[in-house]
Parts: structure tokens; sequence; C-alpha cells
């Protein structure tokens, strides 16, 4: 069956899922791109439906990708233009169920790296550090006092696909600071106040790398206990880096320690 109309209940039950609200009360999320849906079955998500357009994606590429138990189904141009995201479309979006991470079932290595987000607003940066955190092979990114939602189809979009390769999990700061402490793991805050530069501290122990949002930095609840505090040195006439070069910055000081 080929759906033409976007008056069709199932695609208006589809566009519902624009809103957040909605997403999380059907415990799904929208997942748009061959790449992305590719690295999302790649790291063991489960898909509730399919729907493709047959004059940008062959059904035959469809199936090869999803099992027989997803239900998948075609779209007119149309109606997909009216449903996707993207600029650069190829097709096919999807509906999956997200996964939950806590700090208790968190994963960790021996020499732990993890990224630490403080009340993230905007998607686009939640996505660069997502993107920067699988590169760098951080071993999960904590989001605190989260003030978006982690499956944001722009989070996806521009972590392309990386959300889904790292764990993340979503808790208060207080929980957090205290699962480090509990842990043995180091915190390191940048802050323009600090005197320390971040490359000349030792960034091979078990280690949190703390940032706040661009508009107000860390909160006192972190800067107050957060073991080390350095900055990142700014020569020009700008006095702070985009929040996701910044860590970028720090997460492969930390990198390049490891592997000397």
């Amino acid at each position: 069956m080929l759906i033409t109309s976007t008056k069709n209940e199932r695609i208006k039950a589809f566009q519902k899922l624009e809103k957040s609200s909605e997403r999380k009360k059907e415990e799904v999320f929208i997942v748009e791109g061959l790449r992305e849906i590719e690295r999302a079955l790649a790291n063991d998500f489960i898909f509730k439906e399919v729907f493709y357009c047959p004059s940008l994606v062959p059904e035959q590429e469809v199936d090869k990708l999803f099992n027989a138990n997803v239900p998948k189904t075609a779209i007119s141009h149309h109606v997909f233009e009216a449903v996707a995201y993207r600029e650069n479309r190829d097709g096919i979006v999807a509906l999956a169920r997200p996964k939950f991470y806590t700090l208790d079932n968190l994963p960790l290595g021996k020499h732990p790296l993890l990224v630490v987000l403080e009340a993230v607003e905007k998607p686009g940066n939640l996505g660069a550090i997502l993107r920067t955190a699988d590169a760098a092979s951080a071993d999960a990114v904590i989001v605190c006092d989260p003030k978006t939602d982690i499956y944001n189809p722009n989070v996806i979009r521009s972590s392309v696909g990386c959300v889904f390769s790292k764990p993340v999990v979503c808790c208060q700061s207080h929980e957090a600071i205290e699962f480090f402490k509990q842990k043995g793991i180091l915190t390191l805050a940048t802050t323009p106040a600090a005197t320390a530069l971040y490359f000349n501290q030792n960034l091979q122990q078990p280690l949190a790398i703390v940032m706040g949002t661009e508009a107000n930095g860390l909160s006192d609840v972190w800067l107050q206990n957060t073991d080390m505090k350095v900055k990142v040195p700014m020569l020009g006439i700008a006095d702070s880096l985009n929040v996701s070069a910044c860590l970028a910055s720090v997460v492969y000081e930390a990198v390049r320690q490891r592997m000397t």
C-alpha cells in the first residue's frame, strides 16, 4: 500500500511526534537517513516502524535493513516531504525505541573518560558534543539537569548518528557529583577564572570533563564540587569558545596523553 495523503491517520500520528512530549508519551523517537538508521541498527536499537519513499530509496534496500517483523510502509514523495526534517533527504524515516542508561548500569573502562554537560539547551551543541565523544572514544556522555531531549531529531542529525554509539545518561547534577566521588573519578571543569591551563594537567587518570552552557557557564554547584579547574587560553579578541569546540580541545588532550 502506498500512502499518498498527509491526511492519512498514520501520517498525522507521525507528525504529532515532532513534539518531545508526544515522543515521550509514545516511547519512540524519529530517525531519518540511511546512515543514521544503519548506526542505530549497528548499536542494537529496536525499530518500531519504517516509512520510505520508493522514488528515493528502493524497496529492496529497505528490506535489507530491517527484518520482517518491522512494519514498512511506502509513502509518496509529497507525503515524505511533509514528514522529513533534513534537507538532503534519502527517502527513509523510521521510529525507534529509546535506550535509557542510568549511573548504576553505566559500563566503565579501567581508566574511564567521561563527558559531562550541565543544562545543555541547544540540540545542535549536544549533537556536536556526542560526535566528539564518539570520535574520542569516551566511555559515556552524562547530561545533568537536561533541557533538551537527547533523541531530538536535530541531536541525531548533528551527531550524524553518534548519539547511538555511546551510552547517554540523564541525571541531576548532585547525583553525578556523588557518583564520581564514589567511583574515584576526577572531575575537571573549564572556567575563564582558572589559572591552570588544561594541557599542563594529568588527564590520564579516570576523568570526567564537565562543561556548562555557553550563556552562563557552569553553575556554582559544579564549580564548588569540581576537583580541578582549568582554562583554555584565549589569545584573540574572543573571550570564550563554543562549548563543543572547548570540549573537543580538552577531550583530545586527554586522548593524546593516553596514547603516549
